[in-house]
């Protein structure tokens, strides 16, 4: 057990939180550290770790829900406001390439990984290899691309994006997840 638990902790590094939309950036990173759960949980399938039914279940919604709404966000509204808001010296533009390449294998590869997590039943031996080799990439395609995100795109979002900009990504943001934004108001 001592090993599971290190292995989920040392993977993400913390746990996600729920709560009201703010700041579209912060809800963003709590987005990417939802993904780093997901690829503990996956990683831990790999090594043959079981995993209850309420991590079973919070893959699965991330994977079909959380994620596309997730890329969306950055696609619909974050990468085209700094493309416009970076200056050209920034490069932000074979950055921004690189990661919408890697959203097109995401949205391709994640139901694929869905349904190997909905065919699995508690108590089920190891997955064969060939399933075990698709989990392990997806979750190291995952890291990689995270990496880009935390360490380049967000810190220069926090600094390029305005007032208007945040408020507009808010404002798409909870649209995309049917969200009333007068009633977010009031949590806020």
């Amino acid at each position: 057990m001592k090993d599971r638990e290190r292995s989920s902790s040392n993977a993400r590094g913390g746990k996600a939180k729920n709560g009201p939309l703010l700041n579209p950036l912060d809800f963003i990173a709590e987005d990417h550290m939802r993904e780093r759960e997901v690829c503990a949980v996956l990683e831990r399938l790999v090594a043959g770790f079981p995993i209850d039914t309420d991590e079973r279940q919070m893959v699965l919604s991330f994977l079909t829900l959380q994620l596309p709404q997730h890329l969306a966000d950055e696609e619909i509204d974050l990468f085209p406001l700094m493309l416009e808001r970076c200056d050209p010296e920034e490069d932000i533009n074979s950055v921004i390439d690189k990661l919408e390449s890697d959203h097109v294998h995401a949205l391709a590869d994640a139901p694929a990984i869905a349904a190997l997590i909905e065919e699995m039943e508690p108590g089920d031996a190891p997955f064969p290899e060939l399933a075990r080799a698709q989990l392990t990439e997806f979750a190291s395609h995952a890291r990689r691309h995270l990496i880009l995100e935390n360490a380049i795109v967000l810190p220069i979002a926090r600094v390029r994006l305005t007032k208007d900009d945040l408020k507009t990504m808010r404002d798409h943001m909870l649209e995309r997840r049917g969200l009333d934004q007068r009633q977010e108001n009031e949590t806020c």
